[in-house]
C-alpha cells in the first residue's frame, strides 16, 4: 500500500524528490516538456523521509482529490535548520513536470485572504447582506469578499461595500497602513482557519466603521446581493452563517 505523501515545508522551502525517492529535487521554472510519460518530481513518502533521517511534526492531513484519485498529504514542519538546498515553494507550480499532487498541495497551503466590515449605525445595529451566489448563497453575511492582488484588506473592505451595496464607507487607519492616515478607533479582527478536509486555508480581516444610512439608500448589486438589512447584534449573530462573521461580531467593541 502506498504511503501518505509528506508536504515538508520550512520558511518557504519544500522537500521534493524524484521518482526513485531521491532528493532534494529542484523544479525548473517554466518547464512544459520532458522525456518520458511520468512526472519527474513529487512529494516524498513517509518512508522516504524516514530514510533521509528527517524528524517532523505533523500540523494536519489534507485530502487531495484529482479526478477520481484521492491522495492523503501530511502537512508537516521538519525539525532541521533552514534547508538551503530544498526547492522554493513558489517555484513548484511553474514546472509542469512536478506531480499534480505536489502542485495542488502548494496551492492548498496558500492563504485565501478575505476582508469584511461591520457597519453600525447610531443605534448600534449591524448591516448585513443576503447573498445570491458563492459559498453562502441565500444566507446573511457581513459585507466583504476576496482581497485583490496588491490590495490592502482595508481598501478591499471599502471596495466590497461599494460594489455589493453601493455605499461609501471610511475605515479608520491611524497608522496609515493602507496609504493615507484616517483618524478614528482602529478596530480589526484577524482570523485564520481551515474548514474542510481539503485543507484550503482562509485568512480573514474584519474591520468596523459607522454609517447612518437608510435601507432605501442602499443599492444591492443585482447579480450578487438579494437584499440588505439592519440587525441588532443578537439578531446578526443569530442569522450569520460564517464562523468568521460570528466571531468578529462577538469580539468587536460596542
Amino acid at each position: 500500500m502506498t504511503s501518505d505523501y509528506i508536504h515538508l515545508e520550512h520558511d518557504g522551502k519544500l522537500l521534493l524528490v524524484n521518482n526513485e525517492g531521491e532528493g532534494p529535487a529542484i523544479p525548473e521554472l517554466g518547464r512544459i516538456e520532458w522525456e518520458g510519460e511520468n512526472f519527474l518530481i513529487r512529494l516524498p513518502t513517509v518512508e522516504e523521509v524516514s530514510e533521509m533521517g528527517i524528524d517532523w511534526d505533523m500540523k494536519r492531513k489534507n485530502n487531495i482529490i484529482l479526478g477520481e484519485t484521492e491522495k492523503k498529504v501530511i502537512i508537516a514542519t521538519p525539525k532541521i535548520k533552514w534547508p538551503e538546498n530544498w526547492a522554493w515553494k513558489d517555484s513548484v507550480i511553474s514546472d509542469s513536470a512536478v506531480d499534480p499532487v505536489a502542485r495542488e498541495s502548494v496551492y492548498r497551503t496558500i492563504h485565501r485572504v478575505v476582508s469584511k466590515v461591520i457597519i453600525q449605525n447610531e443605534e448600534n445595529m449591524i448591516l448585513m447582506a443576503k447573498v445570491k451566489r458563492g459559498f453562502f448563497t441565500g444566507c446573511w453575511t457581513l459585507p466583504g469578499g476576496f482581497v485583490d492582488y496588491g490590495e490592502h484588506p482595508r481598501v478591499g473592505a471599502v471596495r466590497e461595500a461599494l460594489e455589493e451595496l453601493g455605499i461609501h464607507i471610511e475605515i479608520s487607519d491611524k497608522q496609515g497602513e493602507s496609504g493615507d492616515i484616517v483618524e478614528g478607533e482602529d478596530e480589526v479582527i484577524v482570523q485564520e482557519n481551515i474548514f474542510t478536509s481539503e485543507g484550503i486555508n482562509w485568512l480573514s480581516f474584519t474591520y468596523k466603521c459607522n454609517l447612518d444610512i437608510s435601507i432605501e439608500e442602499i443599492t444591492p448589486k443585482e447579480d450578487e446581493i438579494e437584499e440588505a438589512k439592519w440587525f441588532t447584534k443578537s439578531d446578526a449573530l443569530r442569522n450569520a452563517v460564517s464562523i468568521f462573521d460570528r466571531d468578529a461580531i462577538l469580539k468587536i467593541k460596542e
